[in-house]
């Protein structure tokens, strides 16, 4: 007996950049979201959404318009999100890297393995923070950058980027005392 079998092509009809625009209006402030609940940072919820909507786009000949793509947006921009932050983490890593370098050229061997030490468990407690209180604690000790420059990027008040900046610093002063036994 001969079995023969018969692929049936699926058509799809491919996304138009009007269908696309329309669609896109509908699903940023989704995408918006989700970077502001992952970031808590209007500026990184835009980055977020933009980006998302970019990568979205190069799908978009792939895309069927009458599907519904909601599921894909979210799960883009999820990704975005992580993206962006192992890019700043890898800044950041740069940035602490090359300070400790410019610092280490007096210490002995020993001293230097406890100081990348010390810094290492530093770098996984600042990751631990909340993003907020992240993003704003690198900003000022790392980017070295003033509250109110830091409130005309972020539109925070600089009131609050003081008392936010020092939770930070206690509860990363206090980890950081708990972790070394001190």
């Amino acid at each position: 007996m001969q079995v023969k079998f018969f692929l049936f092509a699926t058509h799809y009809s491919c996304m138009t950049q009007a269908e696309f625009e329309h669609i896109a209006q509908e699903l940023r402030p989704s995408m918006w979201k989700v970077g502001m609940d992952f970031f808590g940072s209007a500026d990184d919820a835009e980055d977020v959404a933009q980006e998302a909507l970019v990568q979205l786009w190069e799908y978009a000949e792939k895309l069927d318009a009458t599907r519904n793509i909601g599921g894909l947006a979210i799960r883009i921009a999820k990704h975005c999100c992580i993206d962006m932050q192992r890019k700043r983490h890898t800044n950041v890593v740069e940035l602490t890297s090359t300070h400790e370098r410019a610092m280490n050229m007096d210490l002995s061997p020993h001293e230097r393995m406890e100081q990348a030490e010390a810094s290492s468990l530093l770098q996984t407690l600042i990751e631990r923070l909340n993003p907020r209180e992240r993003e704003l604690f690198e900003m000022r000790q790392i980017e070295g950058l003033s509250n109110n420059e830091i409130a005309q990027q972020t539109g925070i008040p600089k009131a609050s980027i003081e008392v936010m900046v020092s939770r930070a610093r206690k509860k990363l002063f206090e980890e950081l005392k708990k972790q070394m036994k001190i």
